[in-house]
């Protein structure tokens, strides 16, 4: 029997089960007419019901079917003009995705029908497809949003007390012993005990997953046998990827929800990073999957004197609309329905600049970044730009307003450098050692603006990029021209694996520094997936296609590098206990005026003396002491209880020589005890006046007062 059709709603967009029926809810503005497909299975050629939707309010075409249930499959032809020039391109013979679909069943299966024009015609994309796409688009399904959640809370934890792990929900579980077999790469997977428990173990926090929003595979890479791994092609924004789930019976939502409470219960928050910047749907040639064929002129952002083509800020081949006020509308949905309905805890956006283009600049007072701060649910939750795109005057790190953290490319690329050897860095470490102030400053922000990291899931892995001078891309069948030339790494002797005891002594060494570094830092840490005991991408720095072990954490490194693991946890326990590790606010240089270690920070010599402006300026300089003192009244507890901790004292030798410094001596009684040495165990040092630092080493020591 026919389903019957009443008038319905224009809100909520999207089809909305209310417990009697569904509403369908469709904006587009330049559509003539939209018909509503309904299917039986996912693979269908053929809808079972086409209903066209008569009723139109405000721009959106609406429906309400009370004879429709959850599990009810569909899509949506929208009729208009096919005319490139202006913008248009609708074809009524191309299914389309609901941009509000909350789950979405298959992949897209490429075929010419794919695209709303005729591949072998002479003019391209100004032709119109006459073949039909319902059989290779996958369709929508209406999902009953109930789930018990229970106490379940956001955590809430402060920014300086966060810890990011960023992870790939596969990739983190795929190979993993303990997590069994039908869960691992899966949602579920993630959430299951021995993954907890690790993460716990490291002091983690929060864990930012890459992301997990409905995603196309590219044609180009399924024709060379492989997969959009890392998942940053997105289809669907309001979508759980099926490919997680660990069931193929539309699961995926619950299962989501089933992860996200089960890391609250665990105490740490979850983080997705997200694309809205970009769809699948490429340029003007791409196909017509969704957005293109609802309304290409209002969804994308097209040229005003070349509305065939699209404007392409983020080098995917085009840029998403967020000029327009529905389609601000949805990423602002979206976001919001991640928060209240699935219980996420922040977002990182990709490419965020190219949000906040209003019009065709960066703006830190754009619609976009303004309606966010405004807003009394996403203006709570953690807020992460990475704050770089390709278009013109794309890299604006440090560019953000209030609210936001930024990704600190500055601080990865500067400790790199650093501890490769390279001339000059000292002055910007200090910067970087200390929160960033003159990146985070002239925006009124403090250090914990700064998420911090040395490597991510784009570019090499922490074991790579003290084992590899080069890029090894080969395997992604393009010839090595794809990822960074550009990895501030070195080999230290030998590219690639090697047994050479000496080579590989030095490059546990370094991986060692550049953990304590990122773990002493002001600033937010953020550690990727596997590098806490040395995962390898065999030097491939660009493994976005990879779905295979290449890009799956190993976990028998756990235990081949237990002494790495273990050095990873106490670095990050270290820095978890002590408070000044984690400021609020910028150091300012000045204390209360006893003379050494009276100012909040200062920057020594190996000497024990304070750097002088020839010290900063030489190029030489290949160490740094920093001493960091805990007990000044500027930097007060949840509590309002002034910070009164022992004095730390960082010194940092990337040099080719040992270096013996003089410890600083304060009139309070007290000894310095060591509590890192990367060269070696630690051990108590007492009244010692100097110390020792092995080549390409670091050490922290404090400072413990004593009565008396």
């Amino acid at each position: 029997m026919r389903p019957r059709v009443w008038p319905g709603e224009p809100q909520p967009p999207g089809a909305t089960w209310d417990g009697e029926g569904v509403n369908f809810a469709l904006f587009s503005e330049h559509a003539e007419g939209v018909d509503l497909c309904l299917f039986d299975h996912a693979s269908d050629a053929v809808e079972r019901y086409r209903i066209p939707m008569v009723e139109r309010s405000n721009q959106v075409w609406h429906a309400y079917l009370p004879d429709l249930r959850p599990g009810q499959l569909y899509g949506y032809r929208v009729h208009g003009p096919y005319a490139p020039l202006l913008g248009h391109r609708f074809n009524p013979r191309k299914l389309l995705v609901d941009p509000y679909a909350k789950a979405i069943a298959g992949d897209v299966r490429w075929h010419r029908s794919t695209y709303g024009y005729d591949l072998e015609h002479v003019d391209r994309d100004l032709s119109c497809s006459a073949t039909d796409s319902a059989s290779v688009i996958p369709k929508c399904v209406v999902v009953d949003t109930a789930f018990t959640w229970g106490d379940d809370r956001p955590p809430r934890i402060p920014w300086s007390k966060t810890f990011i792990y960023e992870c790939h929900v596969k990739g983190m579980t795929a190979l993993h012993p303990d997590v069994p077999e039908q869960l691992r790469g899966t949602y579920l997977g993630l959430a299951s005990s021995p993954i907890l428990e690790h993460l716990q173990s490291l002091c983690v926090t929060a864990i930012e997953l890459m992301p997990v929003h409905q995603a196309a595979h590219d044609e180009r890479l399924l024709e060379t046998g492989l997969l959009n791994y890392w998942g940053y092609n997105t289809t669907g924004f309001f979508a759980p990827d099926p490919r997680f789930a660990s069931s193929s019976d539309g699961q995926q939502v619950t299962e989501f929800k089933t992860m996200v409470k089960a890391f609250h219960r665990a105490g740490m928050e979850v983080i997705l990073d997200v694309v809205y910047n970009h769809t699948g749907e490429g340029n003007e040639l791409g196909p017509t999957l969704c957005f293109r064929g609802i309304d290409n002129a209002s969804y994308y952002r097209l040229p005003a004197h070349d509305k065939r083509r699209t404007v392409d800020f983020t080098g995917c081949g085009n840029s998403l609309n967020l000029l327009h006020p529905r389609v601000l509308q949805l990423v602002l949905d979206s976001l919001r329905y991640w928060v209240t309905e699935m219980h996420v805890d922040g977002f990182r956006f990709d490419l965020a600049p190219t949000l906040a283009r209003d019009p065709l600049e960066f703006d830190p007072s754009s619609r976009f970044l303004m309606t966010l701060q405004q807003d009394p649910v996403l203006s709570r939750v953690k807020l992460i730009a990475e704050p770089w795109d390709v278009g013109p005057g794309g890299y604006r790190l440090g560019g953000f307003p209030p609210g936001w953290a930024e990704w600190n490319g500055g601080y990865r690329d500067c400790v790199r450098r650093f501890w490769r050897g390279d001339e000059g860095q000292i002055p910007q470490l200090a910067s970087r050692l200390s929160g960033s102030s003159d990146i985070f400053m002239p925006s009124g922000r403090g250090p914990l603006a700064s998420v911090n990291f040395i490597t991510s899931h784009d570019g090499f892995t922490l074991n790579d990029l003290v084992s590899y001078d080069k890029k090894h891309n080969l395997a992604n069948v393009e010839e090595n021209r794809d990822g960074s030339n550009d990895n501030h790494s070195r080999n230290w002797g030998v590219e690639g694996e090697t047994k050479s005891p000496i080579v590989l002594r030095l490059r546990e060494r370094l991986r060692r520094n550049l953990l304590a570094t990122l773990a002493l830092s002001q600033g937010v840490p953020m550690l990727t997936q596997g590098d806490e005991f040395g995962r390898t991408q065999l030097g491939n720095n660009n493994a976005y296609c990879q779905d295979n072990a290449l890009s799956y954490v190993d976990w028998s490194l756990a235990k081949s590098n237990l002494e790495l693991l273990e050095f990873t946890r106490e670095v990050f326990r270290i820095a978890r206990t002590h408070r000044a590790l984690r400021r609020r606010r910028f150091f300012r240089g000045r204390g209360d005026g006893q003379g050494l270690g009276g100012k909040d920070v200062t920057w020594l010599r190996a000497d024990g003396l304070e750097m002088q402006d020839e010290d900063w300026l030489s190029p030489k300089a290949h160490s740094l002491g920093m001493l960091i003192r805990g007990d000044l009244p500027d930097e007060m507890d949840e509590l309002g209880h002034a910070l009164n901790e022992a004095t730390l004292y960082i010194f940092l030798n990337a040099s080719n020589r040992a270096k013996t410094y003089a410890l600083p001596m304060f009139g309070r009684p007290g000894m310095w005890r060591e509590l890192i040495n990367t060269a070696q165990p630690t051990r108590r040092l007492g009244r010692a006046a100097t110390l020792s630092c092995a080549p390409h080493a670091l050490n922290l020591l404090s400072y413990e007062w004593t009565a008396g």
